[in-house]
């Protein structure tokens, strides 16, 4: 049986990563408390269900902080568990709670919706840690949804090693485990005939790969990571996102991804995702 928990702040796409697996042949549960997963599971496990999706979030009070310990009891060899925790920026939250005009759920008299979403960061703090977590300040429903349908693919391994490109001029992903910056390198942008194109196409691989500069800093970020892959295995992670910075977030970040993923893709399973491409 394959159980994908899905949790996360409210506002960050909850629903949306839901309704891709519902879509996907999951049957899916919204806003279990978290006492009752156990139980549930059981339920769906006698009924011959193979593929069960559950979202558990703050709604479930204070029971939520018994989550990690019920999965840790729930392992066995017959269930296959993916968790995604999803996170967002608290002005991109503001900014959709006032677009939707919902009510956060942690809101009350005296609260307002700013300190609501941070009185709930705090809340899922330890959760959010469990599993692959997303970023998806910005990222727009069908990137997110494609995001999901990557999990979907992934076998039950030790660790999932993640590529991610973006923009500094964007800011810093929420979700990132190592962040390298490759500013200081050539920058294609200011080569009108680069300029439209991507650190996926041919004629940018060919100006970066030339570059000596490129061809060290590659080494030594992937050398970094292979060196202390281990350890992260050895404290039973399941995700390690790396991310890869440059100005736009289209040329350089987006080059060092893909050569990176590519690389690490032959021993390991990898995922990768340029979050200013929305891909």
């Amino acid at each position: 049986m394959q159980l994908v928990i899905i949790t996360g702040l409210s506002g960050s796409g909850k629903s949306i990563a839901l309704k891709v697996l519902e879509d996907s042949g999951y049957y899916c549960v919204d806003n279990l408390p978290a006492p009752l997963l156990r139980d549930t599971v059981d339920f769906l496990r006698s009924a011959g269900s193979e593929r069960v999706a559950i979202s558990i979030d703050v709604r479930s009070g204070s029971s939520l902080l018994h989550l990690p310990d019920l999965l840790e009891q729930m392992k066995s060899s017959d269930l296959e568990t993916h968790i995604v925790s999803l996170d967002a920026k608290a002005e991109t939250l503001v900014k959709r709670f006032s677009e939707t005009r919902r009510r956060h759920p942690l809101a009350e008299h005296d609260r307002t919706l700013v300190e609501s979403i941070e009185l709930e960061r705090e809340l899922l703090e330890e959760v959010g840690t469990l599993g692959n977590r997303i970023d998806t300040s910005d990222l727009n429903p069908n990137a997110l949804r494609n995001w999901v349908r990557d999990l979907l693919t992934l076998r039950d391994t030790d660790l999932v090693l993640l590529f991610q490109s973006f923009g500094f001029k964007h800011g810093i992903p929420l979700d990132a485990d190592f962040v390298f910056d490759v500013r200081c390198l050539p920058n294609p942008h200011y080569d009108p005939k680069l300029r439209d194109f991507t650190g996926r196409d041919a004629n940018v691989v060919e100006f970066l790969a030339a570059n000596n500069d490129v061809r060290d800093m590659i080494l030594h970020v992937r050398d970094y990571v292979e060196r202390w892959l281990p350890c992260f295995v050895r404290d039973n992670r399941s995700y390690l996102t790396v991310a890869i910075g440059c100005t736009g977030g289209r040329h350089r970040s987006v080059y060092f991804a893909e050569q990176l993923s590519a690389y690490f893709g032959k021993s390991r399973q990898v995922l990768i995702r340029h979050r200013e491409l929305a891909t």
